[in-house]
């Protein structure tokens, strides 16, 4: 019953602001990026920029959609209805 209520409040929670969706994607691709690039370096720098890009995209793209934005989306509206007036800077 305690599952029902929360997700009940995190949807009432107004989408983010521009600005707060671009923090969330910075917040997520950067580690996600540095973490790709430190594992990868070597193997990556071998190839052409081009392909580079796409390699890495390729790979982080889903992690960030899938795996870390849900969770900020998440960690926000908790940080919003803790707030108790439906805004906030995140």
């Amino acid at each position: 019953m305690s599952h029902r209520r929360t997700t009940t409040r995190t949807a009432r929670v107004a989408p983010p602001s521009q600005h707060q969706l671009a923090l969330m994607i910075w917040i997520a691709v950067f580690p996600t990026l540095t973490v790709i690039n430190v594992a990868f370096g070597d193997w990556l720098a071998t190839l052409h920029p081009v392909l580079r890009t796409l390699v890495v995209v390729t790979v982080a793209v889903p992690i960030v959609i899938y795996g870390i934005m849900p969770n900020l989306h998440r960690l926000r509206a908790r940080l919003i209805a803790r707030g108790g007036r439906g805004g906030g800077p995140l």
